[in-house]
């Protein structure tokens, strides 16, 4: 520099000094943006860096089990295999011109081992997404097909088909309980019924799972689940009794086919505690083929469906009447010999008398009495007594879907025939499930107690979060005059009242029938060809285990009354449930337990148990048929009933026809009752009408 010329030396320490600036300038910009990148912005980025390499996934637990009161299985969640596919991964490494071939390639190997359409199979892998289903709930062979399509000893092995484990809901015990239990969608919720009711409970909290992953998306490590919980829903215990369910079921549905009835209902409840034993709606579904079902059958009729009472409801006027003291249960009331005129409508009855005791008003089913009695209580007090017997509002149970019912029109009172006819149950509506818990108060001293189905709810590791107690909603009537009710009712199961068919043997049974009209719905009138036949009662009378509901929708099948079609129902279930429970007629010697396994141990021991089960019924109940029961003497021409019970159809006829009579058969099963009955001495010829029922 010191040999340079001054200008040139100069004019180079200038060139120096830009070109250093610059590189300063430079070195500064770069200094700033990676203070930006790696202060400022450091968190941004660090976060995108975690999140390029974490994969996160949602675990969606296991759905919870529901129970039946003892523990069996009443709906479960098993693991079943599904094929789901990684497109990008499956079609990594092959240059583009060679797509078009491998996805058809691909797409072909891949349909003939799950038995898809191609086209459906090559439509999804052209889409190359991440995640897609190509079948859920695959069988043990097209897994092992899919297996196959990977193993890398062939030329062109598949990568991206992944085999996962998929919850899928389970009813082991098929059609029981389905219009009740519901079913859940393949997302995993519920749809109807208390999988709809309790999809909080049974699907329990979703958790998430993060881990790294390699460049395919495959996670290789897992930084594990905080909340062990999360990997299951609740398990819910209801108080439906398995073995209850299933006779009421199997009652119902026999009674259903007998009397060609479109509908049924029946709801068994222990009225100490209001907890429901027994829902079944017919007809019914299985709710592991719910999407061939047709959804009237998925309808829970015993919660959703209201009618017309008919006669039922005698029961409610007259202990409201009773409680309100504006009739004495001795009275003795005129019955205007089967007719009366109310506001230009006339009331009828079908066992017309002239003076009736407020019992035998029940026994028999008198309207005239009963709107008597409900215009003396006053339409007022009548709807109010109603109200507290739980009429016209929900029950409170945890079901979605339920109906009040329809007490009376808004807004207005009842005039004089509305209140008559109210008092023997037209114009009104309720459900199965009203009626029921409605008895459940008189049988119970008159406490109205709102029905208990969820029993307990626990975890996944069993420990109870809630336990569901008995509650009184109200009282309804007063212990005395629930008391004098039930007394009354067993007249109607008694001599001549109209539910003797409900009278089990060596119980008292409290009950009464109901036989209701429909309307036309093209005429808005009362039609003479569609009914609605129920019974409601309890057993035993003086002390009350079980309350039975049972209603039987439009039965045709030659006779529609409540007593004929519906009491029946209330036997068969009564008697099984009673044997099931321990209760024992009067007069019977339970045998121990102990002395059954010693007959169990001579030769088969199911053989020998059956046995020993039959001789005790036989004791209880020794079997009459084709005993003639002696009567008066008779005269030439003439012959006696004989005692067919028991019989089946074509030996029950063959035996009245030997007697000189005409039969006639109605239903289906074994001989239940004659008419005239056995005993009665008839002219030869003379038609005799035989009732049948199935056995149950």
């Amino acid at each position: 520099m010191k040999n340079l010329d001054p200008k040139r030396a100069r004019w180079i320490r200038i060139r120096m000094g830009i070109l250093c600036g610059m590189m300063g300038l430079g070195l500064g910009v770069i200094v700033s943006g990676a203070h930006r990148i790696q202060v400022e912005d450091g968190q941004d980025w660090y976060d995108l860096a975690e999140r390029q390499r974490q994969r996160r996934l949602h675990v969606t637990p296991k759905r919870g089990t529901i129970y039946d009161r003892n523990g069996a299985s009443l709906a479960e969640s098993v693991e079943v295999p599904s094929v789901s596919l990684d497109a990008v991964e499956l079609l990594r490494g092959i240059e583009d011109r060679y797509l078009p071939m491998r996805i058809q390639q691909y797409g072909e190997r891949i349909a003939q081992a799950l038995n898809l359409p191609q086209e459906e199979v090559v439509d999804k892998i052209s889409r190359r997404r991440r995640f897609v289903w190509l079948k859920r709930r695959v069988s043990e062979a097209e897994v092992a097909a899919v297996r196959a399509l990977g193993e890398k000893n062939q030329r062109y092995p598949l990568r991206g088909l992944q085999i996962e484990g998929e919850g899928h809901r389970f009813y082991p015990n098929r059609e029981l309980g389905g219009p009740l239990i519901g079913f859940v969608s393949p997302d995993g919720e519920g749809r109807e019924g208390l999988e709809l009711a309790l999809d909080h409970e049974l699907r329990g909290k979703s958790s998430e799972v993060r881990g790294l992953r390699d460049r395919s998306g495959r996670l290789i490590f897992s930084e594990g689940i905080e909340d062990e919980a999360a990997l299951a829903g609740h398990n819910v215990y209801l108080t439906i009794d398995k073995g209850i369910q299933f006779t009421a079921e199997r009652e119902l549905e026999a009674a259903m086919k007998t009397y060609e009835a479109t509908g049924g209902a029946v709801v068994v409840a222990d009225p100490s505690s209001g907890e429901i034993l027994a829902m079944a709606s017919a007809p019914g579904y299985n709710p592991n083929d719910y999407s061939v079902a047709d959804p009237d059958a998925r309808r829970n009729r015993c919660v959703v469906d209201r009618f017309e009472p008919g006669s039922t409801i005698k029961i409610f006027s007259i202990g409201t009447a009773l409680a309100a003291r504006s009739v004495s249960p001795t009275a003795s009331i005129y019955c205007e010999e089967g007719n009366m005129a109310i506001d230009n409508v006339v009331i009828h009855d079908t066992h017309p008398a002239k003076f009736l005791s407020v019992t035998q008003i029940l026994s028999l089913s008198s309207n005239i009495g009963t709107s008597k009695i409900a215009l003396g209580l006053g339409e007022q007090r009548l709807y109010e007594g109603f109200r507290r017997f739980g009429f016209g509002d929900t029950t409170g149970i945890p079901f979605p879907g339920e109906s009040m019912g329809v007490l009376r029109p808004r807004g207005r009172p009842w005039v004089s025939v509305e209140t008559a006819a109210a008092s023997f149950g037209q114009g009104i509506s309720v459900t199965t499930l009203q009626l029921t818990m409605a008895m459940v108060a008189i049988a119970n001293g008159g406490k109205l107690l709102e029905p208990v189905l969820i029993k307990r709810v626990t975890d996944g590791g069993g420990t109870m979060l809630s336990e569901t107690q008995p509650r009184v909603r109200r009282e309804a009537v007063s212990a005395t005059v629930a008391k004098m009710m039930s007394e009354m009712l067993v007249a109607v199961t008694e001599g001549e009242g109209t539910g003797v068919e409900a009278a089990i043997p060596g119980f008292r049974v409290a009950g009464k029938t109901g036989t209701a009209q429909k309307i036309d719905p093209a005429t808005g009138r009362y039609t003479d060809t569609h009914y609605v036949a129920s019974f409601v009662g309890f057993v035993p009378a003086d002390k009350p285990r079980l309350v039975i509901s049972v209603v039987l929708d439009e039965p045709l099948g030659g006779t529609y009354g409540g007593g004929s079609v519906a009491a029946p129902v209330f036997r068969r279930i009564g008697e099984m449930a009673l044997r099931y429970l321990g209760v024992t007629p009067r007069g019977s010697v339970p045998m121990k337990l102990s002395e059954v396994s010693e007959r169990a141990k001579v030769g088969d021991p199911a053989t020998s148990t059956y046995q020993v089960l039959t001789e005790a019924r036989a004791a209880v109940a020794p079997i009459t048929a084709g005993v003639v029961t002696p009567s008066a003497p008779m005269k030439s021409g003439e012959t006696r009933v004989p005692d067919l019970t028991g019989q089946p159809v074509r030996e029950a006829i063959r035996a009245a026809s030997a007697a000189g009579l005409s039969p006639t058969a109605f239903g289906t099963g074994r001989l239940s009752r004659a008419e005239p009955p056995a005993g009665t001495v008839l002219p030869k010829g003379s038609t005799v009408k035989l009732f049948f029922e199935p056995s149950s």
